[in-house]
């Protein structure tokens, strides 16, 4: 796909973020929580809202593949063709306790790395879009990640402590706990978009698989920022995403922790 075809597959991800908001909104502090098998928790937003976005995807892309943290792998996708990677909310348990610090991620995937990305938080009206060569936007407008230099005066957000337990990626975090005065909780799709418009100088988020993955990966270089991908223990993925020179420092951490 070209720059101008990325483009287009983005709009076609923001009306699919739009029929998923109708779907959550309504339900926000409204809803049921069920637990899967692996013990996450689920609600009947996260598959309302993932079978209307399959729906509007597949109506512009039909013979794209489709990939969504409640309903898998579609089948009878064309091989070699883009897929599209879809959580449809990012921060269920956020969500399912009334806090609005969560959201729907699609990207799109072309020969196994992400060239469209949209990050979108409904509760807060926001919605973060890249393609590969585009830039990244906030609701229309450029926003780029920071630039800052030194850890020891940034501001860095971790996902949840037992993730890095189960990356076996404990020892970074505590090492950023004993170099970096102010690192915070601000986990999922929020905290990711924190980095994308510099309000977090990075971000580092382990044990995550692709559907919480793909639309950063893009956003954060989008953004003019860096992204690295390492694989934890349980074969998942760690990012560290933010601005360049952090992100590069941080990396070391992960590499001087093996």
């Amino acid at each position: 796909m070209n720059i101008e075809e990325r483009e287009k597959a983005a709009q076609a991800a923001i009306r699919a973020c739009d029929r998923a908001r109708a779907e959550i909104l309504p339900r926000f502090r409204d809803v049921a929580v069920e637990f899967k098998a692996d013990g996450t928790p689920v609600t009947e937003a996260d598959r309302a809202a993932e079978r209307a976005i399959r729906e509007v995807l597949g109506q512009a892309y039909p013979d794209f593949g489709v990939l969504g943290e409640e309903y898998g792998e579609e089948e009878g996708a064309r091989d070699g063709l883009p897929q599209w990677i879809i959580d449809p909310i990012d921060g269920t348990i956020s969500f399912s306790r009334g806090l609005p610090l969560f959201g729907t991620l699609i990207a799109l995937m072309e020969q196994s790395a992400p060239s469209v990305g949209v990050i979108d938080l409904p509760a807060l009206d926001e919605r973060y879009v890249g393609w590969q060569g585009g830039g990244c936007t906030r609701n229309g407008q450029p926003v780029q990640t920071s630039q800052a230099e030194r850890l020891d005066r940034a501001l860095i957000s971790v996902g949840d402590p037992i993730c890095f337990e189960w990356a076996g990626r404990r020892p970074v975090l505590n090492q950023l706990l004993n170099t970096v005065p102010l690192v915070r909780g601000y986990t999922d799709a929020f905290g990711h978009a924190m980095v994308l418009n510099g309000a977090l100088d990075a971000m580092v988020d382990c044990d995550l698989s692709p559907w919480d993955a793909a639309a950063t990966q893009l956003l954060a270089v989008e953004a003019g920022g860096a992204c690295v991908t390492r694989k934890g223990a349980r074969g998942k993925l760690d990012l560290i995403f933010g601005s360049p020179a952090l992100v590069e420092q941080i990396a070391e951490l992960f590499d001087a922790s093996k």
